[in-house]
């Protein structure tokens, strides 16, 4: 097979941001790099977004979906692309040229970065593939120094999916179960805006949604009191939309 590094564009770059949601920490997938240290030697260990240089014989929504498909082996991952990076400091550190050369094989001038985002359920099906790829959920609260400029990139996410989540609320409910309990989607809303919500005002907004239906179960070996769990009517809410 003809090595693809080699058909590399060395200008243009995808960066993924997948969040995911455990029930209690809001989370993003990121990937272990192992670099070297130019001046002393050593070797260095730090984190960063999944990405790549995208390949000439591809666009770059196809680099961003290869780019998940290597890392989770899921195919057709919903990913919206929501801004480029193109600031002349993006490659200013030296060690974040000289790991990309090597991965890429290429020489490295100025990258223009397009970054998409998703958000996806943290289950089975993701997770079996990261530990071979290096990679790990990692809380937005416990976040350090990324490569490149990733940590901005994650901020700018956040406020991308708080602006879709104002026009688009379904898009909360495919980041926890298919059974869920009033305080999970509560602390979801919290971490997504950054802010603590009133219990009861909560508690009564949800049973004013049409679309979020009770269940007759509820949570089980647990010390506080069970709590009732509740689904996500996808087509009550879009009729719903419909008449909006």
């Amino acid at each position: 097979m003809q090595n693809q590094q080699s058909l590399a564009n060395n200008h243009i770059s995808v960066d993924c941001v997948v969040f995911g949601f455990d029930g209690e920490q809001l989370r993003v997938l990121l990937v272990n790099r192992t670099g070297e240290d130019e001046e002393s030697g050593q070797v260095y260990h730090d984190m960063k977004l999944p990405g790549s240089l995208i390949y000439m014989d591809e666009d770059l929504d196809q680099a961003a979906q290869r780019v998940l498909h290597e890392l989770t082996g899921i195919d057709k991952i919903d990913l919206m692309q929501f801004k480029a990076f193109g600031s002349k400091n993006r490659t200013d550190d030296p060690k974040d040229v000289r790991w990309l050369e090597r991965a890429m094989q290429s020489r490295v001038e100025r990258i223009v970065t397009i970054a998409y985002v998703a958000v996806v359920k943290i289950d089975r099906a993701v997770n079996k593939h990261l530990d071979a790829n290096k990679a790990q959920w990692v809380a937005l609260s416990e976040l350090k120094e990324l490569a490149f400029d990733h940590n901005l990139i994650i901020q700018e996410a956040i406020k991308y999916i708080r602006m879709m989540v104002d026009l688009n609320p379904s898009i909360l409910f495919d980041l926890i179960p298919r059974k869920f309990t009033a305080s999970q989607l509560r602390i979801l809303f919290e971490l997504i805006y950054g802010k603590p919500i009133d219990v009861r005002n909560f508690h009564k907004k949800i049973l004013n949604w049409s679309f979020i239906v009770p269940t007759e179960e509820k949570q089980t070996g647990v010390a506080h009191r069970a709590a009732r769990y509740y689904k996500f009517d996808r087509k009550v809410y879009n009729k719903l939309r419909e008449k909006l």
